[in-house]
Parts: structure tokens; sequence; C-alpha cells
């Protein structure tokens, strides 16, 4: 196997088992709605992972490890992709901010402090600042 195959496995599989913390944080009311489905799709699509992998992921989620990135920048660079997808789905009102908690706390950020930074960061989104202008915000957004 040539490294660069390691690479692209692993690349692959953190993708999924973040895309399956995702779809847990969906599941977390015990249903997938229409929306969410939705965005899931459009997810999967954006992370490389296949159809027959995303039914597999749908229906087991469980199997995948919780992975929630440990470094704060990272965790910010997930968080502004998910919220421009979320904002450029045009899931409007109380379901865009509801769904961006949700995928915030499933990115590993406190549950007491998800709606600060959902506001936020739905506010930088319709700004259309850029990933590093994003992230400065985000880590002053207290100050």
């Amino acid at each position: 196997m040539s490294f660069s195959n390691l690479f692209d496995s692993g690349f692959k599989k953190r993708n999924e088992d973040h895309f399956a913390s995702i779809v847990r944080v969906a599941m977390s009311d015990g249903v997938i709605t229409d929306n969410e489905r939705a965005f899931l799709e459009r997810l999967a699509t954006r992370l490389d992972i296949s159809e027959h992998d995303l039914k597999e992921i749908l229906k087991d989620y469980n199997t995948h490890p919780i992975n929630a990135p440990h470094s704060y920048e990272i965790r910010l660079e997930r968080l502004y992709d998910l919220v421009r997808m979320v904002w450029a789905d045009d899931i409007e009102g109380p379901n865009q901010h509801w769904l961006l908690e949700k995928l915030c706390v499933g990115l590993g950020f406190h549950s007491q402090n998800v709606k600060y930074i959902a506001d936020k960061a739905l506010a930088l989104a319709y700004d259309k600042v850029d990933v590093d202008t994003f992230i400065e915000e985000m880590k002053n957004m207290n100050k």
C-alpha cells in the first residue's frame, strides 16, 4: 500500500467518523427530518462519502467513534463549513438555529455556550466572511 493510500484512507475514515457524529446529533431526538436528511446528503457529498457509505452510516451510525476535534482551531474550521452549509441550505428561523446548536454540541462545544456560538457563527455566515476571519472572530467573541 502506498503512502498516499494510507493518507487517503485515514482522511476518509475521519470524514466518515465526523459525518457519523453529525448523524448521531441529528438522531438525538429520534427522527431525521426531511430538512436534516437533505442537509446530511449535501454534507456527505462535500465530505466525499459515497452513497453506499452514506446509507451504511445512516443505518448504523453508532459503529463510528465520536471524534470531536481536540484542537479548538479544527473545531472552528468544521463549524465554519457547517454554518455555511446551514446558511446556504436556507434552513430558516428557529430550525436553522436549533440545527446549528445540535451540530455545535456534536463538534464538542460546551452545551452551555452553544446558543452564543451559534448566534455568532450565523452572523458571520450572513456577512460571508472567509475562514480566517471566521476563526479570528469566533476566538475573540467574548473580548
